[in-house]
């Protein structure tokens, strides 16, 4: 079943500045399938936002489900509707799993991250990998596409989080989705790369 959600965490902003808005436009794993919306990775986020220097708010535009096609679709409404200073793309593992080709992945986020530019936002590609019975061609062209597209896009990248996936107490029964034990885990490596953009759109 999908889990569609558009939730948004503000925080007290200071009157002197405006507040800065970070998108996330991921899956599943960003729209907390299968725990409380709370303890989701991105609403952790929002929470350690609200210690940061400058005003910030999170919109979880996240879909279980979602697709990387499905993400390059809905972009531009997001975009329009939040206006970021940022976007977070947390996009491609359903690709992945079903067996998409690697060149419609890559495709599909060069357009979102020239989307997003083009209304003034930086972007963040998060690195996916899948399970190596997919096969080491694929695999590994799966996990290059996400470096290879921040490279070429002049994005930053957060690194696959190794050390989730394979250890059991993180993941929930389907072996897919992490736990609500992962979730402090998958912000704690996100968090140095968004901070330094958040740090130079401050800045800016």
């Amino acid at each position: 079943m999908l889990l569609a959600f558009v939730s948004f965490i503000s925080i007290a902003s200071a009157a002197s500045e405006r507040a800065l808005t970070v998108v996330v436009m991921g899956d599943s794993i960003s729209a907390a399938y299968g725990i409380q919306r709370e303890q989701g990775w991105v609403a952790l986020l929002g929470q350690r936002l609200g210690q940061y220097s400058r005003a910030t708010n999170v919109v979880n535009a996240s879909l279980s489900g979602e697709t990387t096609a499905g993400g390059r679709v809905r972009m531009m409404r997001i975009l329009e509707s939040h206006k970021p200073d940022i976007v977070i793309l947390e996009l491609g593992g359903n690709d992945g799993l079903r067996g998409y080709p690697v060149a419609s992945i890559r495709e599909n986020m060069e357009v979102m991250v020239k989307l997003a530019r083009d209304h003034g936002a930086a972007v963040i590609i998060l690195g996916m990998a899948i399970p190596a019975n997919y096969g080491p061609r694929y695999t590994n062209a799966f996990r290059a596409v996400f470096i290879e597209t921040a490279m070429d896009t002049d994005s930053q990248l957060v690194p696959f989080p190794e050390g989730i996936a394979t250890v059991d107490e993180l993941m929930q029964a389907d072996g897919i989705h992490p736990n609500a034990k992962a979730q402090s885990k998958l912000l704690d490596n996100v968090w140095p790369v968004l901070k330094q953009v958040l740090d130079s759109r401050s800045k800016g």
